[in-house]
This record gives structure tokens, C-alpha cells and sequence, in this order.
């Protein structure tokens, strides 16, 4: 059986706004956890604190990224070392180290890894 100019016109229609709804999310920041909002970057005295304390706790590097209110603390930090690694170093509202994140693996302040 032959399908109808109406039905191929449907399913048209249906996949381009589909495609549509799907674009729209990307350039609305969207992302695979729809949980998560944009990203919004640490600025002014904030940030001179935060990177501070983020490469006395990275040991040296140059930060190459900020995000406030991320999933670990209030501030994250990114931290790019010369040899190109990177560390996320987590903050709390105080600019206390909660934790930091490199290569994949999450630690907390205390542990020894």
C-alpha cells in the first residue's frame, strides 16, 4: 500500500519540528541533564578570591575557567597546568576548599590521593 501525500506531508511536518525543538534546546544552553541551567562565571573581588585560592591549591597553573554555584560547592575553579592537565578545584560560600577534581577523579580535602 502506498502511503499519501497526507501522511508523508505529516510526518514531514513532524520531524522538522522535532529537529526544530531539539536546536532550540541547544542554543538555549540546554544539555543532556535537563537538571542543569547555564553556566554563570565568578566576576569581580569573587573571582580574585577564588582564583587565589585555587591555585594555592592546584600548586601552580593558570585558571582557565569559573562557574558559580556548580553541583560540588559554590565556586569551581578550573585550573590548567603547563603540561596541560586540569584540575577543578571546588569552593565553598567562604572560599574554603571543598574538594577538587582532576583527570576524571573526584577528591576530598582530606583525602591523600
Amino acid at each position: 500500500m502506498k502511503p499519501s501525500k497526507r501522511t508523508i506531508l505529516i510526518g514531514t511536518v513532524c520531524a522538522a519540528l522535532g529537529s526544530l525543538g531539539g536546536g532550540y534546546a541547544l542554543a538555549a544552553g540546554g544539555s543532556e541533564d535537563a537538571t542543569e541551567g547555564p553556566e554563570t562565571a565568578i566576576t569581580g573581588s569573587a573571582l580574585e578570591e577564588a582564583s587565589a585560592v585555587a591555585l594555592d591549591e592546584a600548586g601552580s597553573g593558570t585558571v582557565t575557567g569559573t562557574e558559580i554555584d556548580d553541583e560540588e560547592g559554590k565556586y569551581e575553579v578550573e585550573v590548567t597546568h603547563d603540561d596541560g592537565t586540569q584540575v577543578d578545584v571546588h569552593l565553598d560560600a567562604d572560599f574554603s576548599v571543598v574538594g577538587t577534581e582532576a583527570d576524571g577523579n573526584e577528591r576530598g580535602e582530606n583525602d591523600e590521593s
